[in-house]
């Protein structure tokens, strides 16, 4: 008798414990997962993971790496001295590790980051059951650090998503992932706070921070709620001493389901726009608006015919919310707006004359030129360009080389992800500007930066 009340105890004071710490928290709390192989009711993470560990991946990429011997590389030596025949053939291949999620059974899709494989010349996943299998790079979109892969592949388990809106701080939850190549493992924690940006890390940012143990290796795995539902694609953490101090950072399933979206419909990613240009609001400006703090961001500029435009946005505008979320700067309404999947409609609050009224505007495609070199003139024969738009901009900033085929510019030198800023002594930051500026010019010099160097280039 002694021992079933004993056991009645444990189990009071265990529910007393879990019923607290929600209250605390001032969440409903999720029912708690049983295990009842023993007869007797246990919280268990188990039942749950059971069904979604298997949609887990790892990821190990290989790059083919050219040693290079400066002595053989030297024409007057290779004159006069046999060169082995195997020279200049890949000697060694450097493996990283890190994780992924099948987000399509039937199709093999498998969601990443992009810093996962970025510069890799091959893919291989690994499934939870052993099996290995090459992948294919759909593409990829390093402004928000998500990747697509594709492998073939039989009795895949695919993961279900859910939208991460309905997120709140301290909803409980769960990331899988494969930490330091140990292979699969498991971390609980909390969502610690939500839309974070600012960080600097990418181009786009709205992640979800949680203070369950993301690792290397990490990267690229899932982050689910209680019922195993994915809601977020783990990416990165601050971590000043080198390991996991509680600060984690998970992309939102909405935003890498768009991303996987556009790669298999399009190929590429194509990003949404207002047709607005925005600034932070000052303490001056804010004093000068008759404004009470900063926050917020001011509309500086609304392009004629633009979504905004049509929306009714006007120069003077503050915006205060998107979508009923708050605005806290210019970043922050940068990444609303470029994050939002083209025809969506947002929603937005602004102050006009110290009035605040609701806009409903269409996210459109930003309209990037591209042109075929030869299209400007014969001396940009054999590269294709495209116009340059930053990270941190909205605007284009510069002309890209997209691609290098034969022609007169890449026998001058000119190279694919060379950057132009400048023809003939002019600023460029467009494709119309470049255009404008070559127009039957027969002999053009540019302006180039490549990998952090800048120099000039002479097409002629």
């Amino acid at each position: 008798m002694a021992g079933v009340i004993a056991k009645f105890q444990r189990v009071f004071r265990l529910l007393i414990v879990v019923l607290m710490t929600g209250l605390l928290h001032g969440q409903t709390l999720a029912a708690i997962p049983k295990n009842t192989a023993e007869g007797e009711a246990m919280p268990s993470l188990a039942p749950m993971l059971k069904k979604v560990t298997a949609s887990v991946v790892n990821i190990a990429t290989f790059t083919n790496v050219r040693r290079v011997n400066p002595l053989l590389e030297d024409p007057f030596f290779r004159r006069f001295f046999t060169v082995p025949e195997n020279y200049g053939q890949p000697e060694r291949r450097t493996q990283s590790a890190g994780s992924g999620v099948i987000i399509d059974a039937q199709n093999g899709y498998v969601l990443t980051n992009h810093h996962v494989v970025e510069h890799s010349d091959e893919i291989e996943v690994t499934l939870l059951d052993g099996r290995r299998f090459p992948a294919t790079l759909i593409g990829s979109d390093p402004q928000v650090d998500i990747a697509l892969l594709k492998i073939k592949a039989d009795n895949l388990s695919a993961i279900a998503a859910v939208s991460s809106a309905t997120l709140e701080v301290g909803d409980f939850v769960v990331a899988i992932g494969n930490p330091f190549g140990l292979g699969q493992t498991v971390t609980s924690g909390i969502v610690s706070a939500l839309g974070r940006s600012g960080l600097g890390i990418y181009g786009f940012e709205d992640f979800i921070q949680t203070d369950a143990s993301i690792n290397p290796g990490n990267s690229g795995g899932a982050l689910v709620n209680l019922r195993g539902e994915l809601i977020g694609i783990n990416s990165a953490i601050i971590a000043p001493a080198g390991g996991n101090v509680g600060i984690g950072f998970a992309i939102p399933s909405e935003i890498a389901l768009n991303v996987k979206s556009q790669l298999v419909e399009f190929g590429e990613i194509r990003r949404g726009q207002l047709g607005l240009l925005f600034q932070d609001i000052t303490p001056a400006l804010a004093e000068a608006f008759g404004l009470k703090n900063d926050t917020g961001a001011v509309i500086s500029r609304v392009t004629d015919s633009s979504p905004a435009s049509v929306a009714g946005f006007r120069a003077g505008d503050i915006v205060l919310e998107v979508d009923a979320r708050q605005v806290r700067n210019a970043l922050d309404l940068r990444n609303r707006i470029g994050l939002t999947p083209i025809g969506k409609p947002l929603v937005v609050k602004v102050l006009r004359n110290g009035q605040p009224l609701m806009l409903t505007a269409i996210i459109g495609e930003q309209k990037i030129g591209r042109a075929d070199g030869a299209q400007l003139s014969p001396l940009f024969s054999g590269v294709s360009l495209r116009d340059y738009v930053p990270p941190k901009s909205q605007v284009p900033q510069a002309i890209l080389v997209e691609s290098q085929g034969v022609g007169f510019a890449v026998n001058a030198g000119l190279r694919k992800d060379d950057l132009i800023v400048a023809a003939n002594r002019q600023r460029v930051k467009s494709i119309e500007e470049l255009r404008r500026v070559v127009a039957n010019e027969k002999q053009i010099q540019l302006q180039i930066e490549r990998g952090g160097r800048a120099f000039y280039l002479v097409l002629r």
